[in-house]
């Protein structure tokens, strides 16, 4: 009995990649499914250019992914897998819950975003929820998302990010969207959403005018 009850959970696991560059963490929430019935990891990936290639390999219900990795960001590797037409989920599973982090993870097409302060048990009812396809967030992540929709548009001197500005160089190079998506690894929605914020903080109506706004205020130059 126990043994048909052991294959039966085996056969309807819930698979799992897990995307963190910090092997102790991997190593941890590795150990933590393995304890716990349901799921089973597949693999690790220290960065995200290996987590998208092994999520394509392996093709697992769910990816655990980490946003600040060197070798390859948790944003971006989330874009890539979107623009693959991937059918993993991805859950955010991160320190970081400012704006500047979550906003971006989800636009990307994440499906969920955790904290990695969450209970073993929050987190495997997330993983569940995730492979389904409902979306989980965190309650600080929750309430910066609502607090977000509700703020009006910040002020047009508001300084450009780091990735607005190399979008915004490679836009006074005359590159195309698409051409900047592939240059960025990110996808081309996700150009259009830092075009959006660079108007809105230039005052700017078109590329034409934030580039000639942006040499101007020598942001470019």
């Amino acid at each position: 009995m126990t043994t048909d009850t052991t294959a039966s959970a085996t056969t309807t696991a819930i698979t799992l990649l897990i995307c963190d560059d910090h092997p102790v963490v991997r190593d941890g929430l590795r150990g933590m499914f393995a304890s716990a019935d349901g799921f089973e990891v597949l693999a690790e990936a220290a960065d995200g250019v290996e987590g998208v290639a092994l999520a394509e390999r392996l093709d697992p219900d769910v990816v655990l992914m980490d946003l600040r990795m060197p070798g390859g960001g948790g944003v971006a590797a989330i874009a890539e897998l979107t623009r693959r037409g991937l059918r993993s989920k991805v859950l955010v599973l991160t320190t970081y819950d400012t704006d500047t982090d979550t906003l971006p993870a989800i636009e990307a097409g994440a499906t969920g975003y955790l904290l990695k302060d969450a209970p073993r048990e929050e987190l495997f009812t997330a993983v569940r929820a995730a492979a389904e396809g409902r979306t989980v967030l965190s309650p600080a992540v929750a309430s910066r998302l609502v607090t977000a929709v509700r703020t009006p548009a910040a002020p047009a001197d508001e300084p450009l990010s780091a990735r607005e500005r190399e979008v915004l160089e490679l836009v006074a190079k005359g590159t195309s969207n698409r051409e900047i998506a592939r240059a960025l690894f990110i996808s081309e929605a996700t150009v259009k959403t830092h075009l959006t914020h660079i108007y809105g903080k230039l005052r700017a109506k078109d590329r034409a005018e934030a580039v000639a706004v942006a040499y101007e205020r020598k942001i470019l130059g």
